[in-house]
């Protein structure tokens, strides 16, 4: 993370090229490529309401506010001090005005969504990057922000993406990040819900098997899945690509949110 600040336990970092700054705690899990890529693949539109659920310290809804004009986005995040932690980047980034943090389970009843503004079918776009590795196979961190972050039980990714489903208007759209050997996982748990399910795989190199894919998918479509091309983040010498510097530096879209 270059253009790094130390601030206590808190570093106040520059992504996209230095576009966005995030303060984050020095610990546990940072900030990296899986947000700024899930912004990427975002289709928000000026005038809509976009939920990151999960959002941490909030890199990837506000990448999304940044880029795109006159959209509100809010920031689910279980964690107290990460939550605080979103609602400072939002005054810092000059975005708060349209950004705001709450601090929520993802997996809480519907009231408790309703409690704080988010009604039933009242957004037009969720992002979300869930915990995807299982405690039962991987290793968990001793560091709880670290765990929490990315090791969950086989259940979760489901529960989110109820919680999704019951956000989103119909044909609102759902954009996740998973690992790439998880794919199964994906198209199961959005079977019940969605439709239109759009994959984008991320090779690290282009003669290497892909390790994360990103996925859109639409609320209540019927449309049939769809994979299109995807993005190598390192050429052979291991230096980054042009398109993967064009999204990850200068806030370039991918497919999924060309739509």
């Amino acid at each position: 993370m270059p253009a790094e600040r130390r601030l206590g336990d808190v570093t106040e970092d520059a992504v996209l090229g230095g576009a966005l700054r995030l303060r984050q705690p020095g610990r546990g899990h940072r900030v990296g490529h899986d947000a700024i890529l899930l912004a990427a693949a975002c289709p928000a539109r000026a005038g809509e309401h976009v939920v990151e659920l999960g959002a941490g310290v909030g890199a990837a809804g506000l990448a999304v506010a940044a880029r795109v004009p006159d959209l509100a986005v809010t920031l689910v995040e279980i964690d107290p001090d990460l939550a605080a932690l979103a609602a400072q980047n939002a005054a810092l980034n000059g975005l708060a005005a349209r950004v705001r943090s709450v601090n929520l389970d993802v997996a809480a009843p519907g009231r408790a969504f309703v409690a704080a503004g988010l009604a039933p079918g009242s957004i037009a776009r969720v992002l979300m990057n869930p915990p995807f590795n299982d405690p039962s196979v991987q290793r968990a961190s001793p560091d709880r922000r670290r765990r929490l972050a990315h090791v969950a039980p086989r259940e979760l990714l489901p529960a989110w993406v109820a919680t999704a489903a019951r956000l989103l208007q119909p044909r609102g759209t759902l954009a996740l990040i998973w690992r790439a050997d998880g794919l199964a996982d994906v198209l199961e748990a959005l079977d019940r819900s969605f439709g239109a399910v759009t994959l984008l795989p991320v090779y690290p190199k282009a003669d290497e098997p892909a390790v994360r894919i990103l996925v859109r998918a639409t609320k209540a479509s019927r449309a049939p899945l769809a994979i299109v091309p995807g993005l190598v983040l390192n050429d052979a010498s291991r230096h980054p690509t042009s398109e993967a510097e064009a999204v990850l530096r200068r806030g370039a879209t991918l497919a999924l949110a060309r739509t």
